[in-house]
């Protein structure tokens, strides 16, 4: 396959381009707060008809239920493809022979990031992450935390010299929300954006 000498090995779209755009996203949900984020990400996953594979942390499953509630927790997990248990492993997210269209941790703890940047593998999701970057796959981490600290820095900048994406979940407030769940939607779309699913969003065209 022809590639374009302009565009990074490892960039997103160059994956995007190798890999097949039907293999399912791996979608992982840590304890930071945020799970609104997580939600919405897989309501526009879902409603596009997009495969999402999901592994939550035993943290983000307390967070999941504190901040959405039974109904909405139930229904996150209702919309995912395939639920796999964050001790698995030996499941197929731990290979890098598995096809994956990319990695979402939405939301993603300095815990979380900091056990990746530095290769220590104690649960799958750590163990995914290796693999994506190993194999030069997509990965996203949506960090959220607030204010940073130099070992927070420091490792999103080892995370992104790793391959990584850094999409901290900072919301635009150019296309004006109204509620919450506008925000939330925003963020979200813009990842799937980002992935190449054909959402559409506002886009800023000046002022």
């Amino acid at each position: 396959m022809s590639q374009d000498m302009n565009q990074p090995v490892n960039s997103p779209q160059a994956i995007l381009n190798r890999d097949d755009p039907k293999a399912p996203v791996l979608m992982a949900v840590t304890g930071a707060s945020g799970s609104i984020y997580a939600f919405k990400f897989m309501e526009i996953l879902s409603r596009e008809r997009v495969d999402v594979h999901l592994v939550v942390s035993d943290t983000g499953k307390m967070v999941i239920q504190h901040e959405l509630g039974r109904e909405k927790a139930e229904q996150l997990l209702d919309m995912a493809a395939r639920i796999y248990p964050v001790d698995a492993i030996g499941s197929a997210p731990a290979s890098g022979s598995s096809k994956w269209r990319a990695m979402v941790i939405i939301p993603c703890t300095m815990g979380t990031l900091g056990a990746i940047t530095s290769g220590h593998s104690s649960n799958l999701i750590h163990r995914a992450a290796d693999c994506f970057l190993k194999e030069r796959r997509p990965l996203i981490a949506v960090v959220r935390e607030t204010p940073l600290n130099r070992i927070h820095i420091e490792n999103m900048l080892r995370l992104h010299d790793a391959g990584g994406i850094i999409f901290p979940a900072m919301p635009a407030f150019y296309q004006k929300p109204v509620t919450l769940e506008d925000i939330a939607e925003y963020l979200a779309s813009r990842i799937a954006d980002f992935l190449g699913v054909p959402v559409q969003i506002p886009r800023w065209h000046g002022i």
